[in-house]
């Protein structure tokens, strides 16, 4: 089969599209013939190894990890998955990838599609949805009333994390740029902040919780919207002790990631405020949660462009450039 992989660290031109074998399923497997692949920002930042303390990979690998398709076979111990299902699942942290003909996938990981979306827009859901659900549902379980800051709004994870946040019951505050305001108030954001003329942190106040998901200063900014007893819950780092700990990292990369959040931590602490540091994990169960809202209309994929999987390369070239409205997708087969 086709696949787009990795053959070492470091260069754009160490990605390539390979023939490489099918993959076999476990007992507790899926075999997936993939129709479209959803992409994040990590599938960029992995070839250049800015992941390698953290992901675990032999290369070459097949790069991706989310993904949308059908069940073509299915393991001995598989329960829950027939042949000709529709599914969709991520394979984030879990060694193989998605940015392949087909996939190995296993049961605990994958979800039936929802109903009213097709392959692509369920193909971009995934990785964000459980982002933002293990982030505000799980870890800092969001109650009506909160305010809660999700700066890049019209991002892969802004517009779902906007949407999920109103879904809990949540008063929401943005940022993004003049031409996607409308957007993000369509997703149901209350406070918009056109970045390119105010400050948020001049602007916003009382806010219990920050979904940290832009890099440079905009966590020590946000810290300063902050009432005292609020959470920051940081998709990008830097890395704390305890994310260390439950990877079980000795005790050198443990000490290298207490060294690169104490600051962070530090700040936060004299706000009276809690950071940590979120990872997602693939979780099925959670994805079937997740299709439900979907299929009931309370939240509703943003897609901004379709590559074919012979242009993947350039899919993630575009994904890089950090200006898309939503989610990028790739699309191997039309269904």
């Amino acid at each position: 089969m086709k696949a787009l992989v990795l053959k070492r660290y470091g260069k754009a031109d160490q990605i390539e599209f390979a023939d490489v074998p099918n993959p076999l399923i476990k007992p507790n497997e899926i075999l997936v013939r993939i129709h479209a692949v959803g992409l994040n920002p990590i599938d960029y930042m992995i070839p250049k190894g800015a992941f390698k303390p953290m992901l675990k990979f032999d290369l070459p690998a097949t790069l991706g990890s989310d993904l949308a398709g059908t069940v073509v076979e299915v393991g001995s111990q598989v329960t829950r998955f027939k042949a000709g299902d529709a599914v969709f699942a991520s394979l984030f942290d879990l060694g193989n990838g998605s940015l392949a003909e087909f996939a190995a996938v296993p049961e605990h990981v994958a979800a039936l599609k929802p109903a009213n979306l097709n392959f692509v827009q369920a193909a971009s859901i995934p990785m964000v949805a459980l982002t933002c659900w293990q982030a505000l549902n799980e870890r800092i379980k969001v109650t009506p009333g909160q305010k809660v800051f999700i700066p890049a709004g019209s991002g892969g994870i802004g517009t779902f994390a906007i949407q999920l946040a109103k879904y809990l019951g949540a008063h929401v505050g943005t940022t993004t740029s003049t031409a996607n305001v409308d957007l993000v108030r369509s997703l149901g954001a209350d406070d918009v902040i056109d970045y390119k003329k105010q400050e948020f942190e001049n602007v916003l106040s009382g806010y219990d919780v920050v979904l940290g998901t832009v890099r440079g200063d905009g966590i020590e900014k946000a810290l300063r919207i902050l009432k005292p007893g609020s959470n920051v819950v940081s998709l990008i780092g830097p890395p704390d002790v305890p994310f260390a700990k439950a990877r079980g990292m000795n005790f050198l990369m443990t000490f290298i990631f207490g060294l690169l959040s104490r600051k962070i931590i530090r700040l936060a602490k004299r706000q009276d405020s809690n950071y940590s540091f979120l990872f997602v994990r693939p979780d099925g169960e959670q994805l079937g949660k997740i299709s439900k809202l979907i299929e009931a209309g309370t939240i509703r994929p943003v897609v901004d462009k379709v590559f074919p999987f012979v242009q993947a390369k350039q899919a993630l070239a575009y994904l890089e450039q950090g200006r898309s409205k939503g989610k990028v997708v790739v699309e191997l087969e039309q269904r």
